[in-house]
């Protein structure tokens, strides 16, 4: 059980949190980095850009070490796209403290922020008729599995208070991780926020836990209700081949590095404060020491939960359905030391901030058994994360 005194220490982070700060609190630990002391060289180019990351990580993580950074760690986030360029950085400064998740929380801010326009790209219509060509490209053979977002983007009425957002997502989402970093997106420096339900990969020593989740259900107020969704969930055959696609892809990619892996045969539920998740623990142990958790990530990165599968076609079809670019959303965020230690999370139920503009995504696994109506409205339970954090009354808008 975590102590009093250890929950001040995380209330002290995520109080000393500003704008342009790296921040990330996760069922084991709260992160916070300040400023900037080393950048780690990015470009937009296909030429080995994933591959060649984790090599330029530990080559940055050793230059500050060199110029006298006590205890150097890379943070930041990695694109959707692995063409496009990444943003990560060793902080200046970099503070530690427990998480504290399973504590008595503040109160969350009772000031909405209020939203001028909210333009939903694509438009709902759209967004079925994406997930229609998926199901088709699906039973024609071509894919077992398409994931098809969406975006919502809202103009406010005046800037955005990203460390009272934070604020309000952290004590909002009592497990999980929450996360935000600056990125450059468009040539403009936004702020990546948000409380993803979804592990990519943890590296500690020489064990390594992957925790892959697909399949949902919205949650209910009902308790009653809540309970029959989350039995439904586990017993849908649609639900469970998606994720069984999902766990499969991402033991395969796993096995090259690690032995004794461990595999359930049957996922679990997790829940968040909207939705209801089928989950599966993937764990085994590194077979050397040099490897790292961004190798382990960028292995992993994207996964069938965010792309599909097999990825490569997958992500050509998404590029040719989804009519806006994904940036930082699916891709990751997360940390990585010297030692090779580190976590790295699916960037899902987030946001991109920028002044008086905010853009959220929000995306649905499809196979073929899915029916375009039930994607769309899983997309609007999941951004229901953000916008409760926001306070925003969705009820004056039609396109979520």
């Amino acid at each position: 059980m975590v102590t009093k005194q250890k929950a001040v220490l995380e209330q002290e982070l995520l109080d000393d949190y500003r704008v342009g700060d790296f921040f990330i609190e996760t069922p084991k630990r709260t992160i916070l980095g300040k400023g900037v002391f080393l950048q780690v060289p990015s470009k937009e180019d296909c030429a080995n850009q994933l591959v060649s990351l984790p090599k330029k990580v530990a080559s940055t993580l050793k230059k500050a070490k060199e110029q006298g950074h006590p205890h150097p760690i890379v943070t930041g986030a990695v694109p959707f796209d692995s063409c496009k360029k990444a943003c990560l950085h060793v902080p200046n400064s970099v503070h530690f403290a427990p998480s504290y998740q399973h504590e008595e929380r503040g109160q969350v801010s009772s000031t909405p922020i209020a939203v001028d326009k909210l333009i939903s790209v694509p438009a709902p219509e759209q967004y079925m008729e994406g997930v229609a060509q998926g199901i088709k490209r699906i039973r024609s053979g071509e894919l077992d599995k398409i994931v098809i977002s969406r975006s919502l983007e809202l103009s406010l009425t005046e800037s955005v208070n990203i460390p009272q957002l934070l604020r309000n997502l952290a004590y909002q989402n009592k497990r999980g991780y929450t996360f935000s970093t600056n990125i450059e997106f468009e040539e403009q420096v936004k702020t990546l926020i948000g409380a993803s339900p979804e592990l990519l990969v943890l590296r500690q020593g020489m064990q390594a836990i992957a925790n892959p989740l697909a399949g949902s259900r919205p949650r209910s107020k009902d308790p009653i209700e809540d309970q029959r969704r989350a039995e439904e969930l586990l017993s849908s055959p649609k639900d469970l081949h998606e994720h069984a696609v999902v766990v499969e892809t991402v033991a395969n990619a796993l096995r090259p590095f690690l032995k004794n892996m461990e595999v359930p045969e049957k996922p679990s539920l997790v829940t968040t404060e909207t939705m209801w998740h089928l989950s599966t623990v993937v764990k085994g142990e590194l077979l050397d020491a040099d490897i790292s958790s961004l190798d382990l990530a960028v292995a992993l990165q994207p996964t069938p939960a965010v792309c599909g599968a097999p990825t490569e076609k997958a992500r050509q079809a998404i590029s040719e359905i989804e009519p806006f670019d994904r940036g930082f959303f699916t891709g990751m965020v997360g940390w990585c030391d010297a030692d090779g230690d580190g976590e790295w999370v699916v960037t899902i139920r987030c946001a991109e901030a920028n002044g008086q503009s905010l853009r959220l995504f929000a995306g649905a696994g499809v196979v073929g058994e899915s029916k375009p109506e039930e994607e769309l409205a899983e997309t609007g339970a999941k951004f229901q994360t953000m916008l409760r954090a926001m306070g925003v009354n969705t009820e004056q808008f039609k396109d979520i």
